[in-house]
């Protein structure tokens, strides 16, 4: 069964990323501007992007995908939270004491992945208990495929932006060295400076990969609780439907339909 609880906000993500795409070109010719004019009053952090050279834009870049993604991340998972032994429980007692189509309504009406794997399972139990597991199994991979998505671009975003500050500083300690060769006097300051300037992409960078790793391996761990959550719950629905083998036996008798031959 296809998921219920599929991300529904994939285009507000997307209108996301324009709008910060926007405002990366925006900033971009900002800096530009800010050199050409010699604008007298920048910030410090305006005139370090400035300073930074051509790779600080890549490396913004980088910083607006890890951070809308991370955003969307952590609402999803708002989203996706569940209190599972207190829904286990409730389905439990209302599979016992009401059957298994209120059960099924129950799970119908809450969200989250734990609910949506439990629910599918439900519906296959009039097909017995393997075909409960198979649809648990099923259901649990199609959840897990969902929470993970987007995850792959922050481990790129945090594989990306150290090496883009690395080439910056290459690039800026290129130029440094070409400026000393240029000058007729070579100074302390003139060599410091072309240094600070190299140094700058690669500080940049770090300060990019750092977070966006940290909030990778965040959801990583989420999503391996909710793995587990989801096997652990599927495992306690089917022997919960084992315990209330008469109870799910009635079930599959009423789905017969009436004058039909007994199973010989």
């Amino acid at each position: 069964m296809v998921s219920r609880f599929k991300p529904r906000f994939r285009n507000r993500f997307r209108l996301l990323l324009a709008a910060f795409a926007v405002l990366l070109a925006a900033g971009a010719a900002w800096a530009k501007s800010g050199i050409e004019g010699r604008m007298p009053h920048q910030s410090g952090l305006v005139e370090l992007y400035v300073t930074g050279g051509i790779f600080m834009h890549p490396i913004l870049l980088c910083s607006v995908v890890g951070l809308a993604i991370i955003f969307e991340r952590l609402y999803f998972f708002a989203k996706a939270r569940t209190d599972t032994r207190r829904l286990m429980s409730e389905l439990l007692h209302v599979l016992q004491d009401q059957g298994f189509e209120p059960a099924q309504r129950m799970l119908h009406s809450r969200r989250g992945p734990i609910a949506a794997v439990l629910h599918s399972g439900l519906l296959r139990a009039k097909k017995g208990p393997e075909a409960v597991e198979k649809a648990i199994e099923t259901a649990a991979s199609i959840q897990t495929a969902a929470m993970e998505r987007g995850l792959i671009w922050l481990a790129t975003v945090a594989n990306i932006a150290p090496l883009l500050g690395f080439l910056g500083t290459v690039s800026g300690m290129i130029h440094a060295f070409e400026a000393i060769a240029a000058a007729e006097e070579v100074s302390a300051k003139l060599v410091a400076t072309g240094i600070y300037e190299a140094l700058i992409t690669t500080a940049m960078g770090l300060f990019v990969a750092i977070p966006v790793q940290t909030a990778h391996n965040y959801f990583v761990s989420r999503i391996d609780k909710f793995v587990i959550d989801m096997e652990e719950s599927g495992a306690e629905l089917v022997d919960a439907l084992a315990t209330y083998s008469k109870q799910w036996e009635t079930f599959l008798t009423t789905l017969k339909p009436s004058g039909a031959p007994a199973a010989r």
